[in-house]
C-alpha cells in the first residue's frame, strides 16, 4: 500500500533544486522547433496547497521556495522557474500559496507542438492529476505504476524529449526498480534525455546510487548535488539530479544557478553543491 504523499514536503529545498534543473532542461529542449515529449514516471498531484494542514505539519517549504519568493537577485537561469511558480500565485503575498508539481511546472514550458505523458500509481493523486489537466489535449494522464508505464510509452513517437524519474523511495527495493527501469528505457530511447532525482541522506547511500548508475554502462551521466547540511545523518540533507544525455554544455547552465541556490538554501552557511560527470561520453 502506498503511503507517501508529497504534499507534506512540497516546495522544500529538494523540490527547488529538482525543479530548477527540470526547468533548464525543458528550456534547452525548446531551442529546436521540432516537437518533444515530456514523460513523468511518478507524477504525483498537479499542484500542492502550501496552506493545507498537511503542508503545514513540517512547513518544509519555509526552507525552500519561501526563501526565494521575495528575492530580487535571482540568477537569470533561475527566473523562468520562479516565474512558473508565480504563475500559480497571481495574488503575490509574503509567500506562495500554491506550489506546482513537476507536471504542472513542465506544462508551463510546453509549446503547442509538444505533449506530456504522466503516470501516477497513488489513486488520490492520480485523480487530482486528471482533474488538473482535464480537457488538456497535450496531456495524457494514466493511473499506472510508473515502471510499467516506461514499457508502454518509451520511446515516444516524437523521439525527442525528457523522462523524469522521481519515485518516493518508500519501497525497500525502489532503487533496484529505478535502475532496471532506467536501463530498459534508455535501451529503447537512445536519444532521449533522462533525469533521475535521488535523496541525499548520508554518503554511503549516495555512493551506492552512483555505483549502480555506473554499472548500467550508460554513458554521459552528469550529476548535480545540492546539500543544505552535511550528509551525516539519516534525514534528508540534500538532493541529487542525475541527468543522462544532457544538452551540450549543460553543466555550465547548472553552474549559473545551483551554487547560488546552495548559498541561499543552506542552513547556517553550511550549504554546498557539486556538479560533475559521473560517467563521461
Amino acid at each position: 500500500m502506498l503511503s507517501y504523499r508529497h504534499l507534506f514536503h512540497a516546495g522544500n529545498f529538494a523540490d527547488v533544486h529538482k525543479h530548477a534543473v527540470l526547468s533548464l532542461l525543458l528550456q534547452e529542449l525548446a531551442r529546436k522547433d521540432t516537437p518533444y515529449c515530456y514523460l513523468d514516471s511518478h507524477a504525483g498531484a498537479g499542484r500542492y496547497d502550501l496552506a493545507s494542514p498537511e503542508a503545514g505539519k513540517n512547513a518544509e517549504h519555509r526552507g525552500g521556495i519561501d526563501l526565494l519568493w521575495r528575492r530580487d537577485d535571482l540568477p537569470a537561469a533561475l527566473r523562468p522557474y520562479l516565474e512558473a511558480v508565480r504563475s500559480l500565485n497571481p495574488e503575490a503575498g509574503e509567500r506562495p500559496r500554491w506550489y506546482p508539481g513537476s507536471p504542472r511546472l513542465a506544462r508551463g514550458f510546453l509549446r503547442p507542438q509538444d505533449r506530456m505523458v504522466l503516470t501516477e500509481l497513488h489513486p488520490e493523486d492520480a485523480a487530482r492529476l486528471r482533474e488538473e489537466f482535464a480537457h488538456d489535449r497535450q496531456v495524457a494522464v494514466h493511473h499506472l505504476d510508473g515502471y510499467h508505464g516506461l514499457k508502454a510509452f518509451v520511446p515516444p513517437k516524437e523521439r525527442r524529449g525528457l523522462l523524469l524519474m522521481d519515485p518516493a523511495y518508500e519501497r525497500r527495493d525502489e532503487l533496484r526498480h529505478l535502475i532496471v527501469g532506467l536501463a530498459g528505457a534508455k535501451a529503447h530511447w537512445t536519444q532521449g534525455v533522462f533525469a533521475l532525482w535521488f535523496p541525499i541522506t548520508h554518503r554511503t547511500a549516495l555512493e551506492d546510487f552512483y555505483r549502480r548508475l555506473e554499472k548500467t554502462g550508460i554513458p554521459k551521466i552528469l550529476v548535480s548535488e545540492l546539500c543544505v547540511r552535511a550528509p551525516k545523518t539519516a534525514r534528508l540533507n540534500g538532493s541529487v539530479m542525475a541527468v543522462i544525455n544532457p544538452p551540450w554544455q549543460f553543466e555550465q547552465r547548472l553552474g549559473e544557478c545551483v551554487p547560488w541556490l546552495a548559498s541561499v538554501l543552506g542552513e547556517k552557511a553550511s550549504g554546498s553543491e557539486r556538479c560533475r560527470w559521473l560517467v563521461p561520453e
